[in-house]
């Protein structure tokens, strides 16, 4: 069982890796213009016809959710460094645990780029945050399933009710479960909804205190990989997507978009790296946390970073689920999530 949870702790670190996003110090973010126009067009530096004086003292801070993983492969190469010191723009790196901390950073002008899943980025919106989605990071429709153990005779969504059923209140898959059961014409009333974090319902599942677990991966892939569940449901059989996406503060993206290309133009090539080294990428990320290759791999098979334009699709399910969150009073106001979605910063780094 130690092992067992020391794996899941892992993997779970593992994730947050794969989603995070970049970060910017908000400290004198607006630089200057002064530009003393004493040398000749054609004499100028590529630094100075790109505006360097433009980010004089600007720092951008790369922040990503845990160690190691595709951010860390850049940290480790200086991808990120060695395409904005060409700018004159200084590079830092800060470790976040989570998604809220990060939009909360940002409320205070503190960051300018991050990762996020669905359920972040519509309490932020929700929140009156101010951040503009830049780029889709995953694509959400095998990354949060529904569980039952291997042997249970639970077969549909349906034959859930009257049953115990655990979910992380406000995660993901609290969503997808809530969405499941509507679709599937039960209420939350018709069985027992547990709330459990993932260290607690691990154990919770294994020892059969519940019969089903709404969760997101590693949860799934490590459950499903060592024999002890298989999954009843998951996002693309139900239609319920829940994708991730990289943001960036609205203020910074509006007065900086040329560097919110270049940092998509990074993280396509970090991308690219892990794309073009598959094997490599496995050994170094299964090294890293210590567990076996074969879950990196399983758990890349459900959710494996992207950087693409945001569909109407994905914006159409994102209304959706901040139109239920708002129904079961998650959020406190309507939101229409279009208005914080522009794909023309990815759309200009993949030309």
């Amino acid at each position: 069982m130690k092992r067992q949870l020391r794996w899941l702790t892992a993997a779970m670190i593992i994730m947050a890796v794969f989603i995070s996003g970049c970060a910017a110090n908000g400290n004198d973010k607006s630089g200057g213009n002064n530009a003393s126009g004493n040398k000749a067009g054609n004499e100028k530096s590529s630094n100075e016809e790109a505006g360097s004086d433009k980010y004089k003292g600007l720092t951008v801070t790369i922040g990503y959710q845990g160690s190691g993983g595709l951010f860390g492969k850049a940290i480790e190469e200086k991808w990120f460094e060695e395409e904005f010191d060409k700018l004159g723009v200084k590079v830092e790196f800060a470790e976040f645990q989570s998604g809220p901390p990060m939009t909360e950073a940002m409320a205070s002008n503190r960051l300018d780029f991050a990762g996020l899943g669905n359920m972040p980025i519509i309490a932020a919106q929700a929140a009156d945050i101010k951040f503009t989605v830049i780029s889709q990071a995953l694509e959400g429709k095998n990354n949060v399933a529904i569980i039952v153990p291997k042997d249970s005779a639970i077969q549909t969504i349906a034959d859930l009710k009257g049953k115990k059923v655990s979910v992380a209140k406000g995660s993901n898959a609290y969503n997808f479960l809530y969405r499941g059961l509507e679709g599937a014409g039960l209420k939350s009333s018709d069985l027992e909804i547990i709330p459990l974090q993932p260290d607690e319902a691990q154990p919770a599942f294994e020892s059969g205190k519940i019969d089903a677990w709404a969760t997101w991966d590693p949860n799934i892939t490590l459950n499903t990989l060592q024999d002890k569940a298989r999954v009843l449901a998951d996002g693309e059989q139900l239609g319920v997507l829940s994708p991730s996406f990289y943001i960036a503060r609205k203020q910074f993206a509006d007065e900086y978009p040329e560097l919110v290309t270049l940092y998509l133009k990074v993280l396509d090539k970090t991308l690219k790296w892990e794309n073009d080294n598959w094997d490599e990428a496995l050994d170094r990320y299964a090294a890293e946390r210590s567990v076996p290759k074969a879950l990196i791999e399983a758990i890349f098979v459900r959710s494996k970073s992207i950087s693409i334009p945001v569909s109407d699709e994905i914006i159409a399910e994102q209304q959706k689920t901040a139109d239920f969150q708002y129904e079961i009073k998650s959020i406190r106001k309507k939101i229409d999530v279009s208005e914080v979605f522009d794909n023309r910063f990815i759309e200009e780094a993949q030309k």
